[in-house]
């Protein structure tokens, strides 16, 4: 059975696998140090575990439909170790179905998704945007997100970012040279959910000194099938006044804009 190792980036990585997960079995798991998170470094980052529970949807539950919202909410700390993922047709159709998948970590549930999947047709003249392209990941100097946040999962990433991003509001683009699985490759989709919910610590609103900003869930919306690799962050980080946020990004392949995702915010004020 591999060891688990949630070491820091700067110990000896040789036994670590080029990959955020080993499997175990059909529907087990086991973490590597590179999902590791960032608000609970003895836990995985919701991004991967994300990108995990559609990938095992897509390989459990194949379909010509196309993923049209994904959504994720998360029930507490996403334990390291191992753990399962069960899936599962809640609504099924010929044109619409709802899928679930669920993360437990023993006998607790640490995940729940929802997804909808509907048939496909050909829309392209009628097919429009409003949302603004952005512009290419060469165009936009490195960020070294690693000096910002803590966790495995970041510190494997390449960011770019724009030059003019400032705290609430930015463009990005993000990357990762690792397979959700090792030895497995990424299903379309599920390879560019993995890096989604970055978005939260992308132009952050608040220094992590001076508060928590931890999201209870990710929602994904897309209007096309995205390509895998980079994944392009039109960022907006909003704050309310009673300990409620939002953090909410127009999402982009390198083909253009494809949807977007909304982050809930927990904030909460930190003492100094």
């Amino acid at each position: 059975m591999p060891e688990h190792d949630h070491t820091t980036p700067e110990q000896d990585n040789a036994a670590t696998p080029a990959a955020y997960y080993v499997r175990l079995g059909e529907n087990s798991f086991i973490d590597t140090r590179h999902a590791q998170g960032t608000w609970h470094p003895d836990g995985q980052h919701l991004a991967v575990a994300a990108g995990l529970l559609l990938a095992q949807v897509e390989r459990r539950l194949p379909s010509s439909k196309l993923i049209a919202r994904v959504s994720f909410d998360v029930f507490g700390t996403i334990g390291a170790g191992e753990f399962t993922i069960d899936v599962a047709v809640v609504r099924p159709g010929r044109t619409i179905e709802l899928v679930e998948a669920t993360l437990r970590n023993g006998d607790r549930i640490s995940i729940q998704a929802r997804i909808w999947r509907l048939a496909g047709g050909n829309t392209t003249a009628l097919q429009g945007l409003e949302w603004t392209p952005l512009p290419p990941p060469e165009q936009m100097p490195a960020f070294d997100i690693a000096a910002v946040w803590d966790g495995g999962f970041l510190a494997s990433l390449e960011v770019r970012r724009e030059a003019t991003a400032r705290p609430g509001r930015g463009r990005s683009w993000v990357r990762s040279p690792y397979p959700l699985v090792a030895g497995e490759e990424d299903p379309p989709t599920a390879g560019f959910v993995k890096l989604v919910d970055i978005a939260n610590g992308l132009v952050a609103r608040a220094s992590v000194d001076k508060a928590f900003f931890a999201n209870v869930d990710l929602g994904i919306h897309l209007i096309r099938a995205p390509v895998a690799g980079w994944v392009g962050f039109d960022t907006r980080v909003s704050f309310g006044p009673s300990g409620l946020g939002e953090t909410f990004s127009v999402l982009s392949d390198v083909h253009g804009p494809v949807g977007t995702a909304a982050q809930a915010l927990t904030v909460r004020p930190t003492d100094s």
